[in-house]
């Protein structure tokens, strides 16, 4: 994910700041409790295609 892309991308949701995570090649925002997929290169910024977070990857991320 190219850096200057990622500093313009915010949440949807709660207009926060994403953190890629590369392992699995997702968007994520802890104020929202959601990640995003990144599929092929483009960030899916929809709530409906988000995959909510459990506790145990909010604390490890």
């Amino acid at each position: 994910m190219d850096p200057k892309i990622l500093e313009l991308l915010v949440c949807p949701v709660t207009k926060g700041p994403l953190v890629y995570r590369r392992e699995t090649s997702e968007l994520i925002s802890r104020s929202a409790r959601l990640a995003y997929p990144v599929r092929d290169g483009i960030p899916i910024l929809l709530e409906n295609e988000a995959r909510p977070l459990t506790d145990e990857e909010l604390q490890g991320n």
